[in-house]
């Protein structure tokens, strides 16, 4: 029989399998390097792909800022707690949400809302004066924004935790007022301030929390402790609102909606507690969690 004929490499191999002339070594080296490089590009575009698929799937979270700017370490630790829940945390800057037309405009997009700590409220938006020896500092124009931008999100059904000064923007904002000091019920200039020295991370105080309420389920109890940084606290209980923890003295450390998913207040830094209890982290993972369901 005849020897057959065999069939010729294809390709790259084909053109590697036959002598090769020394003047085409250098055309093949670029073939080569030329597919090298497209493989390197292709990987990098699945990446950026999967990295940018991996962003949309995090609910977005916006963050209340304090007038000029957020990018101070307290300010940071809202976002890394989101961010960490895993949220895409969305800085809201007063000016931006003055400058819209609709407020409500300023949420498209986000999926949720925080409401961060801060300086107080002007009494005069829950129907009071500054009352002498109360230490009221104002930010006035984060004071119209953030009551602007908690209203639309209410109006909107959106998941909201208030932080610190956010409990008593999201009461006013509700139709609720607050205690402008905390001295003026007779108690002590530092009752709810804890000592400088002290870590952030670390308990003030303990606060009975409500069975069967959102946050018991989040912190794990009908007990936990908190840290403690403020001087006002929510007085008359916004319209729908119902009180779900007390520190030991009365004061009002937790609301909730009870008709909404996930609206609450609270009125200790979280965020500041994260790195060591777990309960701390379990109120934004929850914040995120109800803003996933929203989508």
């Amino acid at each position: 029989m005849a020897d057959q004929p065999r069939d010729e490499p294809e390709g790259l191999a084909g053109e590697l399998s036959n002598p090769v002339a020394a003047d085409d070594h250098g055309r093949i080296y670029s073939v080569i390097a030329g597919r090298r490089a497209c493989a390197v590009q292709h990987l990098r575009l699945a990446r950026r792909h999967d990295e940018q698929a991996v962003k949309r799937s995090r609910p977005r979270i916006g963050i209340t800022a304090t007038t000029g700017g957020s990018t101070s370490s307290n300010s940071r630790r809202y976002a890394d707690a989101v961010a960490a829940a895993g949220g895409e945390p969305v800085w809201l800057e007063p000016a931006d949400v003055l400058r819209a037309q609709d407020p409500g405009s300023v949420l498209a997009g986000l999926d949720a809302l925080l409401l961060s700590g801060g300086e107080d409220i002007d009494p005069r938006h829950y129907g009071e004066t500054i009352l002498p020896d109360a230490g009221v500092k104002i930010d006035a124009p984060r004071d119209t924004a953030e009551l602007l931008i908690a209203r639309a999100a209410l109006a909107a059904e959106m998941p909201i935790l208030g932080i610190c000064r956010g409990i008593q923007t999201l009461n006013v904002a509700a139709g609720g007022s607050l205690h402008q000091d905390l001295t003026l019920l007779g108690l002590a200039p530092d009752a709810h301030v804890q000592d400088k020295g002290t870590p952030a991370w670390k308990p003030a105080h303990p606060v009975a929390v409500k069975r069967g309420s959102q946050v018991a389920s989040q912190l794990g109890g009908p007990a936990a402790e908190v840290n403690s940084f403020h001087h006002q606290a929510v007085k008359d209980v916004a319209p729908g609102f119902v009180v779900t923890a007390r520190a030991p003295d009365g004061i009002i450390e937790t609301i909730e909606h009870p008709a909404r998913p996930f609206v609450m207040g609270v009125q200790w830094h979280p965020e500041r507690m994260v790195d060591h209890h777990a309960g701390q982290r379990k109120l934004f993972q929850a914040l995120v969690a109800a803003a996933r369901k929203r989508r």
